[in-house]
């Protein structure tokens, strides 16, 4: 069986809950991370030296960083529509997955999220915020434009490059933050919101995280 390490509210392990609720898979989740602690256990270290979640186990086969196990898992359990076999489409979902970890997530979850939301009011840097406020609205603009005559960024069905950028849409929408109007992306945030993986595992309450600094 499948078995999963991370907490049900870390971002990053909501990635990969989201996939293999959409494949129906069958797994074991260990909840470790944040109070239930345990990333520097040493068994969990023989998996995962970085000591960070999620980590999948399958068959044998330990994988660690989110969007490694995303791949893995639509490799070996996804269909074609997910995961094209043509190397030209498949690239364009990896283009949506890439931008996504080196831009957005950066600016978003760590520039805002962790920034504003997981930091004492005391110690937050409010220019800094700002600044990145301003640039997560504009790579939200880019989605925007993006999703011009489509349902998802894949095209008419949900594709790999949807996760780790819709997977952003429950926090970013969540909070109380200026936004710019972006038609678009509510539309394709209601068409996961309709998805039964992302309510469960995606629209996880994340108010106990406020002012939480610890992984």
């Amino acid at each position: 069986m499948l078995k999963v390490w991370g907490r049900r509210s870390a971002f990053n392990v909501q990635k990969v809950m989201w996939l293999i609720g959409e494949l129906g898979l069958e797994h074991a989740h260990t909840t470790l991370g944040g109070d239930a602690g345990g990333l520097d256990d040493p068994a969990f270290l023989t998996m995962n030296p970085h000591g960070r979640v999620p980590v999948i186990e399958d068959n044998g086969t330990v994988v660690w960083e989110s969007h490694a196990i995303l791949r893995y898992l639509a490799a070996v359990y996804g269909d074609t529509s997910l995961w094209p076999d043509d190397q030209a489409e498949r690239s364009w979902a990896d283009r949506w997955m890439d931008w996504t970890q080196s831009s957005l997530q950066p600016t978003f979850l760590n520039g805002i999220f962790w920034a504003y939301f997981r930091t004492p009011e005391a110690q937050r840097d409010w220019p800094e915020i700002r600044n990145n406020q301003a640039l997560s609205n504009q790579y939200f603009m880019r989605i925007e434009e993006a999703l011009e005559g489509r349902d998802y960024l894949g095209g008419e069905r949900l594709g790999l490059g949807d996760i780790p950028a819709g997977t952003h849409l429950y926090r970013y929408f969540g909070m109380d933050l200026e936004r710019p109007a972006l038609p678009r992306v509510e539309a394709w945030y209601e068409r996961l919101r309709n998805r039964a993986a992302y309510r469960e595992h995606v629209m996880v309450p994340f108010k106990d995280l406020k002012g939480k600094t610890s992984y």
